[in-house]
């Protein structure tokens, strides 16, 4: 478990994190709106020396950045999806297996999509600048 007191305590939280699931590629975030799922998703980004601009694919449904030491990076957020076929149609299963990293956020609404091999980064709001981060594999 991780206490962030503040944003650049993210950047320590998020190195950690990945180095301890090297060989992982799918992880949800999870937490209520507003906790930080997508600011978490930037600082996983920096780690990885992303250089492209890492924001909400709320409207989009994905977003993809690349890394010049990991590849290509997705970046789910499925918060407007209405039913699963929505996600079908974008491709997700491609995603998933493509062997890249992928980050999904509120996940619970397609989650009989996605393999059982995945790391759950659960982010909760202690205060206004204060998040509890755990990150666990399933």
């Amino acid at each position: 478990m991780y206490i962030a007191n503040s944003l650049s305590d993210l950047a320590f939280i998020a190195k950690d994190i990945m180095e301890k699931f090297p060989n992982d590629r799918i992880f949800l975030l999870e937490g209520e709106m507003g906790a930080g799922k997508t600011t978490f998703t930037k600082a996983i980004g920096e780690y990885f020396n992303v250089e492209d601009n890492v924001s909400s694919p709320t409207f989009a449904i994905v977003n993809e950045y690349y890394s010049n030491i990991v590849g290509r990076i997705f970046h789910f957020d499925f918060y407007r999806i209405e039913n699963r076929n929505e996600a079908f149609d974008i491709g997700l299963e491609e995603y998933l297996y493509s062997g890249n990293y992928c980050f999904l956020e509120w996940s619970e609404k397609v989650i009989e999509l996605i393999p059982e091999e995945k790391v759950i980064i659960r982010i909760k709001v202690l205060d206004d600048n204060i998040r509890e981060i755990t990150a666990n594999k399933q």
